[in-house]
C-alpha cells in the first residue's frame, strides 16, 4: 500500500516543522510506502524554504504544492487531486502524529473492508488551561477523545471523522467528491467550519465503512490565542452558521422546532435554567460557560439557515446599484467617446 499524508498550511512554519519532524520520527511499518504532501495555502512566511529544508531528510518522499485559492478545503482538495496513492491521510499544520500513527494505519487497512479511519486529538497546551475550559466544547480547540475501544462510525458511535486526523481510501474519496469549499474557514476570514461534518455525512451516505481508532493518535497544539472566551464564542457562533448553512442542503433526521433542531433549542433552554439556578449556589465555571455557548450555537444556526448569504446578496445588489447611479450621474459630454 502507498499512503500520502496531506498537510494543508498557512503561515505556521514554526509549527509545521514540528509536524514534519513527527512524521519523520514515526515508526514506518514494512509494506506501507509513505509520502508527504505539504499544500501551502498562500503563506507569506518562510513556509516554502522550510519545506525545502526537509526534502533531503525525506529522501524524495516530501512534496511542496502551492494552492492560491484561500481556504483549508481548497488546500485539501488540491492535495487529494495531486495524489495518486491508495490511501490519503490528512493532518493539520499545528499537529504532531504519534510515533505509532503509521503502524496503526497499516494495521487498520490490512482489512480490505475498512474504507476510512479517524482517531483522538490530544491537546498540547500552549498556555495555562483556564478553569472554564471543559470537555463539552473541546472541538473548539481540537480536543477530541471517544473512549479506549475501536468503534465503527454510525448511529451508535458518538465520534466523528475530522480532517485533522483521518485516513481514507482513494477510491472512496473519488466516489464522494471533494471537500465543500463554502463551509471551511479561509485565511483571515470568518470561522466557518463543518466541511469535515459534511464529508463525514457523505461518506456514511454512500455506505463507506469507517472506524474510530483510539490508537490513531495526534497531538494538537492549542495556542494561547484560542484560550479566550472571545475565541470560543466566535467559534461556536460560526460553527452554528456553518451547521445552519449545511442544514439548508441536507436537513438532519431529527425533530425540529421552528426550523431548528429541537435538541439545540433544548440545550440552550436547559443551560439558561441551570445558569439561573447556579446564581443561588456554588457554580462550576466550565458548566456555566458551556451553557452560554449553547446560545451562541443556536444563534449562529438561525443566522446561517435563514440569513447567511442573503446579506452578501443584498450587499452585492447595493454595490451594483451605486455603480449604476454613479454612471447615470456622469455628464453627457463625458459619457462616450
Amino acid at each position: 500500500m502507498r499512503l500520502d499524508v496531506i498537510v494543508p498550511t498557512y503561515n505556521r512554519a514554526s509549527l509545521l516543522s514540528r509536524t514534519l519532524e513527527s512524521l519523520l520520527e514515526a515508526d514506518r511499518p514494512t509494506g506501507l510506502e509513505v509520502g508527504v504532501l505539504v499544500v501551502d495555502n498562500r503563506s507569506t512566511d518562510n513556509t516554502r524554504p522550510l519545506v525545502e529544508s526537509f526534502m533531503a531528510r525525506f529522501e524524495g518522499r516530501l512534496q511542496y504544492l502551492y494552492e492560491p485559492q484561500p481556504g483549508r478545503s481548497h488546500a485539501l482538495n488540491a492535495g487529494i487531486a495531486a495524489s495518486r496513492s491508495d490511501l490519503i491521510g490528512m493532518v493539520d499544520d499545528d499537529e504532531q502524529v504519534d510515533r505509532s500513527w503509521l503502524r496503526t494505519i497499516a494495521t487498520a487497512f490490512d482489512d480490505e473492508s475498512t474504507d476510512f479511519i479517524g482517531g483522538p486529538y490530544l491537546p498540547v497546551w500552549g498556555g495555562e488551561r483556564p478553569l472554564w475550559v471543559g470537555r463539552s466544547y473541546g472541538a473548539v480547540i481540537g480536543w477530541a477523545e471517544c473512549g479506549d475501544s475501536i468503534q465503527q462510525y454510525g448511529p451508535s458511535c458518538t465520534a466523528m471523522l475530522m480532517g485533522g486526523n483521518a485516513v481514507v481510501r482513494r477510491f472512496i474519496l473519488d466516489r464522494v467528491g471533494p471537500y465543500s469549499v463554502d463551509l471551511g474557514r479561509t485565511p483571515g476570514g470568518r470561522l466557518l467550519s463543518c466541511e469535515d461534518e459534511d464529508m463525514f455525512a457523505r461518506l456514511l451516505a454512500i455506505g463507506a465503512r469507517g472506524f474510530y481508532r483510539p490508537d490513531l493518535i495526534i497531538h494538537h497544539y492549542v495556542s494561547p490565542e484560542r484560550l479566550t472566551k472571545r475565541y470560543f464564542r466566535r467559534w461556536c457562533f460560526w460553527r452554528g452558521v456553518s451547521q445552519g448553512t449545511m442544514d439548508r442542503r441536507r436537513p438532519a433526521h431529527v425533530p425540529y422546532l421552528l426550523g431548528v433542531p429541537r435538541y439545540m433549542v433544548g440545550a440552550a433552554v436547559r443551560g439558561a435554567i441551570e445558569t439561573v439556578r447556579s446564581l443561588f449556589g456554588r457554580s462550576d465555571p466550565a458548566r456555566t460557560f458551556k451553557n452560554e455557548l449553547a446560545w451562541w450555537d443556536l444563534t449562529g444556526f438561525v443566522y446561517g439557515k435563514h440569513f447567511y448569504g442573503l446579506d452578501r446578496l443584498l450587499s452585492d445588489l447595493a454595490a451594483r446599484a451605486r455603480t449604476a447611479f454613479r454612471w447615470e450621474d456622469q455628464p453627457a459630454t463625458g459619457a462616450r467617446r
